[in-house]
């Protein structure tokens, strides 16, 4: 019998959420979970213990909690920092608060910064001794990056970076080098500037490492932090508040139906649906449909749909394999975009097949485009990530 301690990422949004806990004791709580979660009830059903606790860092803006899905299916509290904006019943724990698991025990530090009511959880089990092996930083501290501070907006951005100045400092330095840092989000995510690869860290290697923890005074950190901050993610600002509401239960990533061309040109009509092309960029220049978005399914698809569509829309999908189907209908469920009207069967070969109009995209190879260099009526637009690994977008005229 041993401790429980399972990292699950989420791909795309850079999302990891937690298990952990006791087996002997056969209890467990999980922290920061996502909306499809299923992958839980099954870990817990295969380690043979019961989930017991639902834990929020804070209120999330980058994906929808899974936690009122979660306690819908285990009767399991939430459990989470002080907060007015929450609304709906969750334990709010203040700083020293403890969480028991058997032998583990997670102990709440208040860590604001990144939002007001962010909390920290250390872990400790009681087989290695009383004093913390490890903390959930939640979005207070990543791989070498910090939570941004600029999110919230309405005028707090510099009170927030000077508290998460002293969380940084006051708060999780005097823990100790060797304690080991358990994030919920690694690189790819925009709740930091620049997240590192790693997806754990340690107090000490940050304090090395990171230029978060450079010597700085508190009015120096904040001038920093805060300068050549990204725009934040348009779905940021609706997911906090839907996550601050309590995100509908809808028990599972919804089976989309598959359509027939008919069907699927029929839909199209409504002035209120947009079609979201996720094949490749070469296949929607190859031959797409009037009228489609190419957003394609690579790891960035749900932080440019977030940034792009408008989750009031009703959603069609084309894409060109089932799998393809199941990763965009779960990646568009962990934003919220609830409206999916279904995905064309068998992809643009049942359109071409129907013969339905087709139109087509002209590329350029970079050498076909140095060529053009000279043309005064070409403006490149280019949209590129840059190392912020958000999308960006920049014009240049040649």
């Amino acid at each position: 019998m041993a401790l429980v301690f399972e990292q699950i990422n989420a791909e795309g949004l850079a999302h990891l959420s937690y298990i952990v806990g006791d087996d002997k004791a056969g209890v467990v709580a999980v922290i920061d979970p996502r909306r499809d979660v299923d992958i839980y009830i099954q870990r817990a059903r295969e380690l043979g213990v019961r989930i017991v606790q639902i834990i929020e860092t804070h209120i999330h803006a980058d994906f929808v909690s899974g936690s009122h899905e979660l306690k819908a299916r285990t009767g399991a509290p939430i459990s989470g920092g002080k907060s007015s904006d929450y609304q709906f019943e969750i334990q709010q724990l203040s700083e020293g608060d403890e969480l028991k698991l058997g032998n583990v025990t997670l102990r709440a530090l208040h860590t604001p910064g990144h939002t007001p009511e962010h909390v920290s959880f250390s872990i400790s089990d009681a087989k290695q001794g009383e004093a913390p092996f490890g903390i959930f930083t939640g979005d207070t501290l990543f791989n070498l990056d910090v939570g941004r501070p600029d999110l919230l907006g309405g005028g707090t951005e510099k009170k927030l970076a000077a508290q998460l100045y002293h969380s940084l400092f006051d708060k999780l330095v005097p823990l100790g080098d060797r304690l080991e840092i358990y994030p919920s989000h690694g690189a790819g995510s925009a709740c930091g500037k620049s997240i590192g690869d790693r997806r754990q860290s340690t107090i000490g290697n940050e304090r090395i490492f990171s230029e978060a923890f450079k010597e700085r005074s508190e009015a120096e950190f904040v001038e920093w932090i805060l300068g050549g901050m990204p725009e934040p993610p348009t779905h940021y600002a609706r997911l906090k508040k839907v996550n601050a509401k309590g995100a509908k239960v809808l028990g599972d990533v919804p089976i989309l139906p598959p359509l027939s061309p008919q069907e699927f040109q029929q839909l199209m009509q409504d002035e209120n649906t947009v079609v979201i092309d996720a094949r490749s960029i070469l296949a929607f220049g190859g031959g797409h449909i009037p009228g489609a978005i190419n957003i394609a399914l690579r790891p960035e698809f749900p932080n440019w749909v977030g940034w792009t569509i408008d989750p009031e829309k009703k959603i069609l999908l084309v894409l060109e394999s089932e799998r393809g189907v199941t990763l965009a209908s779960q990646q568009l469920f962990r934003l919220g975009y609830d409206n999916i009207a279904g995905y064309l069967h068998d992809g643009m070969t049942s359109w071409q097949n129907a013969g339905l109009p087709l139109k087509h995209l002209g590329e350029w190879t970079v050498h076909e485009l140095n060529q053009h260099k000279d043309d005064p009526n070409v403006t490149v637009l280019d949209v590129a990530n840059c190392k912020h690994r958000e999308m960006k977008l920049q014009t240049r005229r040649f």
